[in-house]
């Protein structure tokens, strides 16, 4: 259900009281996110590193919202989804995402690298 938080008037990307933009990218990508975890193994995560979606209708206050992603390639560690979002009554948005899978000891290994780095900039 839509809710007065999820507004671009609320978030700031706008000032009428619709779906926002960024609140429909982040429906977008949990759904690309769900649609995986399942399969990852113990240490591995998956990151997003690429979104290209169009905002195509707007959805008032009220109205349910689904997000729906299909994984339409893997490439070594890359997946590529196909993301789709719909309100009660009409698609709203369309588009690709991917997602690296990755090492989460050795990720947060360079996070904190990168951390400790920026005290020498």
């Amino acid at each position: 259900m839509l809710f007065r938080s999820d507004t671009a008037a609320h978030v700031g990307s706008g000032k009428i009281g619709v779906l926002a933009t960024p609140i429909l990218v982040t429906l977008m990508e949990s759904a690309a996110l769900q649609a995986v975890e399942q399969f990852m193994v113990p240490g591995q995560q998956t990151v997003g590193t690429r979104l290209d979606i169009s905002h195509t209708a707007a959805t008032p206050v009220g109205m349910r919202v689904r997000a729906h992603a299909e994984l339409t390639k893997v490439d070594g560690r890359k997946l590529t989804f196909t993301l789709r979002a719909e309100d009660e009554i009409e698609t709203i948005g369309q588009g690709v995402h991917e997602r690296l899978i990755i090492s989460v000891e050795r990720f947060d290994v360079r996070m904190q690298k990168k951390l400790q780095s920026r005290g020498s900039a």
